[in-house]
Order: structure tokens, then sequence, then C-alpha cells
């Protein structure tokens, strides 16, 4: 079985791109179909020789657009050869992208081409990918519709799970949701999503913040709703605050090489999971994806966007430390951005986060692992490595961010659905026990706070050894009345319940 398309291009150029997720194959199929993994082709469909244009135009026509290995391949093809297939057909769709992009990425432009006539074509076909808004280039009639510029432009496929986050409204149902609760009950699930949003970031990052530290974190989500434009100065400060460290606090985006290691400090190059791109390409970098953060929220549907901003940002990896909780903060960032999440509002993503921990770390890998692919590591002793990337920061600028966004959707809904709502009616059931044993009953505050926590985490039980401690303070039949109607409160929480579009959503366990 032959490759055809970006996988022949890729592999007969010798390009450093990441392999096509579904490369096309030739195979005895009487029609191109998806199957185990690949695009099947049939032989008669596939250009009959290995002619990398050729194949580039096939694979735009039934593979999609693969922004990287468009990048590096069309530098390697003449001038000469894209002007007689543009002649050849000169209104052509797929010539005119590959012509567009070569001019692009060369630098250079194809003097003496025909004119172009008819009317725009779209680069990304909307039915397929997730599209930004209209680029049009008079040049080539091209409408570059991309989700960022030319320059960085990540792809989301129009997945099931895409299609159904962008369907179901989260924003929207956050805001009837805050919107639901009374004053009082929206301060305190609030103020439970701040502190437990920073909590729950830190812990990604195996870290317990000092009381400090969280409430300056506290204070950086309380920022999002700024409207401040991100900026190599703003993101210095938001990263100056997020590590104790003075050595560090950045002072500028990062001038020397960084790395991720899985297993500690042990180990060698073998160690090394994850390297992200050279100083000298971020600054680079980082203005594009600064462009699109700045703008996509308020031009694509704003998931897709923190999505991309989020993972984006990490995979650049801007800073030597603290580049994982600003990541999640970009989130918010960007949710905010987008006005549709009302000031003050927050979506605890990272409380969902560490308890999809295991999935975190696999949408990142999507990335980080064909990347690392890409770069040769050798040790130099002492936990000191060289590198020599064999890719240039093509595999950094377009990427495949389907993963991610697939993620950032499971993820949001999971933050309402189950972190809001349950600590909302946690809190609602904590107070129903409180005034149920406060009308029968003079105990102190705090201790009956207390109480209830206990017996509401105990699912409506307080140990022998806590009624002890507590025995001098209480009668039995106190801890006996807490316990009874802490029993009737989760017996009721048991019992599915609705949410806005008609779904039972039984809670998980706290």
């Amino acid at each position: 079985m032959a490759n055809a398309g970006y996988e022949l291009v890729r592999t007969s150029l010798n390009l450093a791109a990441v392999p096509s997720a579904r490369p096309a194959i030739v195979r005895p199929v009487t029609r191109i179909q998806a199957i185990e993994g690949h695009l099947a082709v049939p032989a008669h469909v596939v250009p009959q020789t290995e002619d990398p244009l050729n194949h580039l135009l096939f694979a735009l026509k039934h593979e999609g657009v693969n922004m990287q290995i468009l990048a590096q391949a069309l530098p390697k093809i003449s001038a000469e050869r894209m002007l007689k297939e543009l002649n050849d057909s000169p209104n052509g769709q797929y010539i005119r992208a590959a012509c567009y992009l070569w001019e692009l990425h060369t630098g250079a432009v194809l003097e003496g081409k025909p004119d172009i006539a008819g009317g725009y074509v779209d680069l990304f076909d909307p039915e397929r990918y997730v599209t930004g808004p209209d680029n049009r280039n008079s040049r080539w009639r091209l409408n570059f519709n991309g989700l960022g510029s030319p320059m960085y432009c990540a792809t989301v496929e129009r997945s099931p799970a895409v299609e159904a986050g962008i369907r179901s409204d989260i924003l929207g149902r956050t805001k009837a949701f805050i919107d639901s609760l009374g004053k009082e009950m929206m301060d305190r699930a609030l103020s439970w999503a701040y502190l437990h949003e920073t909590e729950d970031s830190y812990a990604i990052e195996r870290e317990a913040p000092s009381e400090d530290k969280a409430r300056k974190f506290i204070a950086l989500l309380k920022q999002a709703h700024e409207g401040r434009p991100l900026s190599e100065e703003y993101l210095v400060e938001l990263q100056s605050s997020t590590v104790s460290g003075v050595f560090e606090k950045a002072v500028q985006f990062r001038n020397e090489q960084n790395w991720l290691r899985s297993g500690g400090n042990r180990g060698g190059a073998a160690s090394v999971s994850y390297v992200p791109p050279p100083p000298d390409a971020v600054l680079r970098l980082m203005d594009e994806w600064m462009a699109f953060a700045n703008t996509a929220p308020k031009q694509i549907d704003p998931i897709v966007a923190a999505s991309i901003a989020s993972f984006g940002f990490v995979y650049i990896h801007p800073f030597m430390d603290g580049n994982g909780r600003l990541s999640r903060f970009l989130f918010h960032k960007a949710l905010c951005t987008s006005g549709q999440l009302e000031k003050g509002a927050l979506l605890p993503v990272s409380v969902a986060m560490k308890r999809h921990e295991r999935q975190y770390l696999e949408t990142l890998q999507a990335f980080s692992a064909p990347a690392r692919e890409l770069v040769q590591v050798t040790s130099a002793g002492e936990g000191q490595f060289y590198f020599d990337f064999k890719a240039d920061d093509t595999i950094y600028r377009y990427w495949d961010a389907t993963p991610a966004v697939e993620f950032g959707f499971a993820m949001a809904e999971q933050a309402l659905d189950v972190e809001l709502r349950q600590e909302t009616q946690y809190l609602a059931h904590f107070d129903a026990i409180r005034r149920a044993i406060d009308e029968r009953y003079d105990v102190r505050g705090s201790l009956l706070a207390t109480l209830i926590s206990i017996a509401m985490d105990g699912e409506g039980t307080i140990s022998i050894s806590k009624r002890k401690r507590f025995a001098a303070d209480l009668p039995a039949e106190v801890f006996d009345a807490i316990e009874a109607e802490a029993r009737a409160v989760l017996a009721d929480a048991a019992e599915p319940t609705e949410d806005g579009d008609g779904s039972a959503i039984e809670p998980p366990p706290r």
C-alpha cells in the first residue's frame, strides 16, 4: 500500500513535519473513505506520479488544509512548476490556494501569472473546519478564513464533540444559572469558585499555594475581566504574580532554551518529554499568538478561542517558569474578552481539569509528543542538554487544535454542570440543615458549621471519634439531629435532577 497526498509529500521531501493523523493510502477500494485511522483512496484517483505539487493539490481537495506541511513543502517547488500548473487551470481553487501559500512562505512573487477570474474561494471549508473572519486576497481571489493569521493558524475540525460544544451555548447557560441565584448565594458560589480554581491550578503543577500566593492568584483571576490587551509587558507582570522565587520572575520573554522532563531530574535525553521552540523564535511566535488571543474571542466561539489561546501559549512556553498556571488564566481571559461572561463570573475550569488530569495530560501530549520527535536531544550531563531542532517554527505556528478544543468544551461543561451547580447545591443544603438545627437548638455558629460539614462529607454520619472530640460541647441528641437532617438532604440530592435542556444530571460525590 502506497502513501499519497500529504504523507507522500512529507516523506518524499523529507519534511520535518508532524505525520498526518489520517494519512492517505492507496487501497483496493472503489471510493475515498476513512478506514482504520487513515484515508483509503482508490488507485485511479491518486496522481500517477510522485510529483509533490500534484499530491499537494490532491491533498487540498481530499484531505483538507495542513498548513504545516504546505508551509514546508511549497518553498521546495520552483516558480516555474507553480506557474505551469496555474496556466493549465488558472481558475482552479486548489492551485490558487497553493500559489497564495507559495508566495506567503517564499516571500517571492509568481511573475507573469494569468488573470484570475470567478468568485472568491475559501481556503478552509466551513463545513469541515471552524473558521475565522474573512480576509480576502484580491490577487488570488482567495479568502483566508483560518483561525488566526496566515502566519499563526491553528485548525479545528468540526468533529461531533466540537459541533456539540458550539451548539451547547455554555456561556449563555452559565449566565442564566448565575442570574438564577440570589445575590448572597451567587457571591458565596463565586468565592468558592475563585478559591478552588486557584488551589487546583496550583495542584496540577504539584504545588500547594500559601495564603499569600492564593490571594495573589485570585486577584490575577479577577484581572481577566479588566479588558487589558495582552502584550509582552502585561504577560511579564502576570508571570511575576504567579511565581514566588525572585530568580523565577521574568523581565521579558525567555532568551534561553527550556524543556520539560518526565520522571523528575533523573534520566538522560529520553527523559525530556517536550522541547518548546528555540529562544530566537519565541518573540515572533508570541507576536502572532498575542494578535490571535486579543481578537479571536470576539470573532469566533469563545471556548474555541480560549482553548487555542491556552494550549497555544503553553506550547510556546515563553517563560522559564509559571507557564502552566498562566495558560489556565488565559482560558479565563479569553472568556472574559468575549464579553459573554459577565464581570465577576468565573467558570472553574481548573477544578474540572484537576478532576480529569489524565485527560488533560493526554490532550497536551496530542501536540507535545509528535513535536518532541522533531527535536534531537543530547545529554550534556548534570541535567543539561543540547537541542538540535529538525524542524523550523512552523510546527508551533500551524497545529491541529481539535483535541484541545474538544477538551476545552468538555471542561467548560464540567465546570458549569458539575462544579458550580454541585457547589451551589452543597451550599443550599448546608443552609437548609443549619436552619433546621437553629430552630431547635442553640449551637455556636462556628461549631455548628463544622459539624454540618463533617456530617455532609461523611454521607450523613458524624464518626464516633468526631463525637468524642466535641462531646463536651453538645449533648448526643444534637449530633443525632444533625445526622438526621444531613441524611434527609443527601437522600434528596441523590435523586437525579434536570438541567436547562431537560437532560438528567447526577452529580458525582464531593
